[in-house]
């Protein structure tokens, strides 16, 4: 597990506050009723070029397509920060975005815990989890 200067986790908190606003504000404009995305975690580069954003979004089903909408208005989303935090950053960081399923993990984990999804008498069950 790396670690994260301080200025790397201020940063980061400012970014995770500034965008949290600016997508949800995006999906209620967008007509998107009944959605939330929240930033779950934002991970920022050494050298604060980059920017990996973890989102939660719900209902799941619509994670896959609210992140591909996400990916290809980057520039607008990074412009729309950049205008809001130009008094706390020089310069911008690249904007990574990714769905952060640990939610649904820790769901899965609590559903076999219960007994509701076993994965000792249904092995398909394990092959869900993906490295990120």
């Amino acid at each position: 597990m790396e670690e994260f200067t301080q200025r790397q986790k201020k940063i980061g908190g400012i970014l995770q506050q500034d965008l949290a606003e600016v997508l949800q504000k995006a999906a209620t404009d967008g007509g998107l009723r009944g959605v939330i995305i929240s930033v779950s975690k934002v991970n920022v580069t050494t050298d604060l070029s980059v920017a990996k954003v973890y989102l939660s979004i719900f209902p799941n089903k619509e994670a896959q397509p609210l992140l591909e909408g996400i990916q290809s208005n980057k520039p607008l989303i990074r412009h729309e920060l950049a205008q809001r935090t130009r008094h706390q950053l020089r310069r911008m960081p690249q904007l990574e975005f990714f769905i952060d399923d640990s939610l649904e993990y820790i769901d899965g984990i609590e559903r076999s815990l219960k007994g509701e999804d076993n994965p000792l008498e249904n092995p398909d069950l394990l092959g869900k989890r993906k490295k990120s």
